[in-house]
């Protein structure tokens, strides 16, 4: 059975991303408008005839979009208009135990962002785990390649005189944060720093911690990152001894993988999660989710 997919956004870089990924999938039909996809009616019919509608759309065009469904179309949405809202399964497999099947049953699902996948993954197993309490007070540090800003961002960064790197989103109101704190188990809002380096893509996200905000200290979270990712395709925790680690490491995968390291008593250390924000944080991670809704044997993407 081909299953029918319209990829609502497919110019923009997150939607071309997911089309070339499935671009040579047989067990899929790609639905596209070409000419016409900004036309109102050719995007509801589409909408309405797909199996499954990837939106790759700022926020109001996915509510938009949404609104104009009135079958069983299943609908993944990669803007953050749905990440918390009721009725919406958070698409990041990775989150805990069952998260999967809850995402192949489901009707909706908001596609995880792209610091949102990293900050997640590194909390989520602390928090479930009660190594780090919810109310504990944390600062998270992000870098990102500019392709995560749009073609706005895309056409600063290419120009001659672009800057190398700066920081962004200062006054700690980042759209991220939200998902963050509800997906990652934290009642009280992290210090968020997030940048933007001169690379087209990948993304390093730090959690620093000291061992007086952990019960257990360094080992519980050593341990923590191994039982939570034993089993996950897609995510490894990475115990080698790295000096130096590059955001563009895991560039055009699906893969994440997350490193932990210390001072020499442990009473300080940085856990890691390195990705590529347009694979894992965004096109990786809308496929993964389509196929467990399709229920289709996982790629390695």
């Amino acid at each position: 059975m081909t299953i029918t997919v319209f990829i609502d956004g497919e110019a923009g870089t997150t939607g071309l991303q997911i089309h070339e990924r499935l671009r040579d999938r047989d067990d899929i039909s790609v639905l596209q408008l070409g000419d016409r996809r900004k036309d109102p009616q050719a995007r509801c019919d589409a909408l309405n005839t797909a199996d499954v509608a990837i939106l790759c759309l700022p926020d109001d065009a996915a509510l938009e979009a949404v609104a104009m469904i009135e079958g069983d179309t299943r609908v993944i949405d990669a803007s953050t208009a749905h990440r918390i809202a009721d009725g919406w399964t958070y698409g990041m497999p990775e989150l805990t135990a069952g998260q999967p099947d809850l995402i192949a049953k489901a009707k909706n699902v908001a596609n995880v962002g792209c610091y949102a996948t990293g900050s997640i993954a590194l909390l989520r197993p602390l928090t479930e785990r009660g190594v780090i309490g919810a109310d504990t007070p944390l600062s998270i540090n992000a870098v990102s390649g500019y392709t995560g800003g749009g073609k706005a961002l895309i056409a600063e960064m290419t120009e001659e005189n672009a800057p190398n790197f700066f920081l962004y989103a200062m006054t700690q109101g980042h759209k991220h944060l939200p998902e963050i704190m509800a997906y990652g188990g934290l009642s009280t809002a992290p210090v968020f720093q997030p940048s933007v380096g001169r690379f087209a893509q990948g993304m390093i996200v730090s959690l620093p911690l000291h061992a007086s905000q952990l019960t257990g200290g360094l080992e519980a979270v050593a341990e923590a990152y191994r039982e939570h990712y034993a089993n996950t395709p897609f995510v490894t925790f990475d115990e080698g001894n790295v000096d130096r680690l590059d955001p563009e490491m895991h560039n055009d995968t699906n893969q994440m993988s997350l490193h932990l390291r210390s001072n020499a008593d442990g009473s300080r250390m940085v856990a890691f999660a390195v990705l590529d924000n347009l694979g894992k944080g965004a096109s990786g991670s809308a496929v993964q989710n389509l196929d467990l809704m399709i229920g289709a044997t996982l790629p390695s993407l």
